[in-house]
């Protein structure tokens, strides 16, 4: 398939700047993919979708403040990184801007947030094929404890705005985040509240959680010619015995199992077994699910990966998919839906 195949129009006052004044008051497109047919219904409302005996899994990650701001100790110049990937304690790989000012050996010193120097300090060590340097933090025994008071939200780049508001590291979270190490939102669970997760307990379904760390690369559009040729990026993920026994009771038993997040997704179509590790798996159409059988995800980017893999849901094991979701987005859009990262949301079934 050609990546030309995915795109469509989006006017572009539709890319949300701000979240819903309440999580769960955000708007809910429900998509039943045997008949096409579509329901329009607030978020509030999605626990009436449940039945008793369904298994929810949600991603548990916490997004870190991952935007420094830094000067070059030599020349003063400013500088901007983003956090993408912990090798080790104190050693990041990140991307920079100017990158032309962040040479292998370049000393730089990490400014608070009203853009005096602060005692951290960080090397350029060295730059890899996709031109992200790996700094060496010095100063605290981990940057990580640092970065609530000097690091901002990583929003993304359609989120216009000159530096954070102070919502923003409230909304851009999950209510049950916890593992710390994702630069973007799961943005498909910034819609739950605690209130409804209760009740979608209340109808008997169990939840668990999983952590999948995400990357930049989820959001980044396809730039191949052909969808086969592009390379997926790898996003660290852990899944937990509990969660893992879970949905192989669900599957032995023929209940359903609900993915909150194609991050979710990802992890549950590629880990085989509990425990720790990385995937790149690249869902597109035509895709055959073997553990997920409904999705609750956002509006995603023309291009994307993620839009791919929602396509791919849409008509598993087909191509038609991508008719199905290009036809179900279009009337998004007549609707006036809000899209991306604080946008609303969608129910496959």
């Amino acid at each position: 398939m050609r990546a030309s195949d995915f795109d469509f129009p989006l006017p572009p006052e539709l890319i949300a700047q701000t979240p819903a004044p309440r999580r769960d008051q955000s708007r809910l497109l429900v998509l039943e993919r045997a008949t096409g047919r579509i329901a329009h219904r607030h978020f509030a409302e999605l626990a009436e979708y449940f039945s008793p005996g369904d298994l929810l899994v949600l991603n548990d990650s916490r997004v870190i403040p991952a935007r420094l701001r830094l000067r070059n100790a030599r020349t003063d110049g400013q500088l901007e990184a983003l956090l993408l990937e912990e090798n080790a304690a104190n050693d990041w790989w990140a991307m920079m801007r100017p990158g032309k000012r962040a040479r292998p050996g370049t000393a730089l010193q990490i400014l608070d947030k009203a853009g005096n120097p602060s005692a951290l300090q960080a090397l350029v060590r060295e730059i890899n094929a996709e031109g992200h340097r790996r700094l060496q933090f010095s100063g605290p025994a981990n940057i990580l404890t640092e970065l609530d008071a000097l690091g901002e939200t990583p929003l993304p780049p359609y989120i216009q705005r000159p530096v954070e508001r102070p919502q923003d590291r409230e909304r851009y979270q999950t209510v049950y985040a916890s593992a710390p190490g994702s630069v973007a939102a799961p943005t498909a669970g910034l819609h739950f509240t605690p209130a409804l997760l209760e009740r979608i307990r209340a109808r008997g379904v169990r939840v668990c959680f999983l952590t999948l760390h995400v990357g930049l690369g989820t959001f980044a559009p396809v730039k191949t010619e052909r969808v086969e040729d592009h390379l997926m990026h790898t996003e660290r993920f852990l899944l937990p015995p509990e969660t893992a026994d879970a949905v192989r009771q669900a599957k032995a038993s023929g209940r359903r199992v609900v993915a909150a997040g194609t991050t979710t997704l990802r992890v549950l179509e590629s880990a085989p077994r509990a425990g720790a590790g990385r995937t790149r798996i690249f869902i597109h159409p035509p895709h055959c699910f073997r553990v997920v059988d409904s999705l609750v995800t956002n509006f995603h980017l023309p291009r994307s990966t993620l839009f791919m893999l929602a396509a791919a849901f849409a008509a598993p094991g087909e191509t038609r998919g991508r008719e199905l979701i290009l036809r179900t987005y279009a009337e998004a859009v007549a609707r006036r839906y809000r899209f991306f990262s604080y946008g609303d949301a969608m129910l496959l079934l």
